[in-house]
């Protein structure tokens, strides 16, 4: 019996930061819809699974443009994670310590600091920080107050003396919160020391995340705004550890792991 239907493979690569995945794919293949595309195959049932796509591009400026679409099939400016999924991917392929990216959020340089396989660890210039005051909240449970961050993308810090195993309750309500209309990252943090701290991230389009690069950005710059540490921080997560410093621009490191390649059916 004879396929009713044709179908095509588009070839694929997953890579991970610090357990923050995606799918690397390259973005000029025939998809109609790439949102529907993207919901679909980051399915963790019905599909590969994956925090989101990086759809990869040709660049005139870089070696490569990445444009992110997030697991619910909306755009994002930027992943950090994801940035270093897809310099990790370059690098798997071209003999090279430094990579050009563009990104939603601009140029970032992703520089090659150790390799052990299929594992690569990246600094990556992240560019500067835009710092707010603190902003308070009306929640269902109260007044929140937290530190708007931008590092090319939206972050709103708030600060806790302890995790609580709740957290994400508020941390969805305030991604949610009407005054944020195109949305926000939630980062809730606990300071350890004078350059460590805890985090947990609540990302638009997403929901939980084991890490975050932009977020880890975020949370370290609100500390050290706010002086409750001190340059560089390390960033402590579910997924694991990521270290920022900040100077003039903002410098995250980290590693990313490619975990396997393969093809999706399309219909």
């Amino acid at each position: 019996m004879s396929d009713a239907f044709e179908v095509a493979s588009i070839p694929f690569v997953k890579a991970s930061a610090c357990g923050n995945d995606f799918l690397i794919i390259e973005g000029e293949r025939a998809i109609e819809d790439i949102a529907a595309f993207t919901r679909r195959v980051c399915d963790r049932r019905r599909g590969v699974g994956a925090d989101g796509v990086e759809w990869i591009y040709p660049a005139s400026d870089a070696d490569i443009e990445a444009r992110l679409v997030n697991a619910d099939g909306s755009a994002a400016e930027i992943s950090g994670n994801g940035t270093r999924c897809v310099a990790a991917y370059l690098a798997s392929q071209k003999k090279k310590e430094k990579f050009l990216i563009r990104t939603g959020a601009g140029l970032k340089t992703c520089v090659l600091t150790g390799r052990n396989s299929n594992l690569y660890e990246f600094e990556t210039a992240m560019g500067p920080p835009v710092v707010e005051e603190e902003l308070s909240l009306v929640l269902n449970r109260g007044v929140v107050r937290g530190i708007p961050v931008s590092m090319g993308n939206p972050h709103y810090v708030v600060f806790v003396d302890e995790i609580l195993p709740d957290w994400m309750v508020e941390a969805s309500e305030i991604g949610h919160h009407h005054h944020f209309k195109d949305g926000v990252n939630v980062e809730v943090v606990a300071i350890e020391d004078a350059n460590t701290i805890d985090v947990r991230f609540f990302e638009r389009g997403v929901g939980e995340t084991l890490s975050s690069g932009t977020g880890s950005c975020a949370s370290a710059v609100a500390a050290i705004a706010t002086q409750e540490a001190k340059s560089p921080v390390q960033v402590r997560a579910l997924g694991g550890v990521q270290t920022v410093r900040w100077e003039q621009e903002i410098f995250l490191r980290g590693h990313a792991e490619l975990v396997c390649r393969g093809e999706l059916l399309v219909r």
